[in-house]
């Protein structure tokens, strides 16, 4: 490893409080979120075990973390029921309907906003 994984290698803990390890260089057993995911499985409760670190683009002095989990830990995702399925489509539906004219658009409506564009700004033409 090259001087640059310095700061970000720290395989006891001492300096973050939790393993940390250079972006790339986690030890197998490790998985982030999205890993976990992509495997079938969440993290079910347990704490972080580690972190991998690197230098985050475009920002002076930042980094960028991802928190790590044990693989032998995590639990299988949970199945979805008809009630949550039921729930989900009822969010994403008001999620799409315009509080203003009451159309689903179907899109989700930006929150800056608060409205489909075609109420935020009515006097604009729009392609038909």
């Amino acid at each position: 490893m090259s001087p640059a994984f310095g700061k970000c290698y720290d395989p006891s803990g001492a300096t973050y409080g939790v393993p940390t390890f250079p972006w790339k260089y986690a030890p197998d057993g490790y998985a982030t979120r999205r890993q976990l995911r992509a495997r079938g499985l969440r993290p079910g409760g347990q704490p972080v075990a580690a972190q991998v670190m690197r230098r985050a683009p475009r920002r002076k002095g930042g980094v960028s973390v991802a928190y790590l989990y044990r693989l032998d830990l995590a639990k299988p995702v949970r199945p979805m029921t008809p009630g949550r399925a039921t729930a989900l489509a009822a969010a994403m539906t008001a999620r799409r309907t315009c509080p203003q004219c009451r159309v689903d658009v179907g899109y989700c409506i930006p929150t800056s906003l608060g409205m489909c564009p075609g109420c935020a700004y009515p006097n604009e033409q729009h392609a038909a």
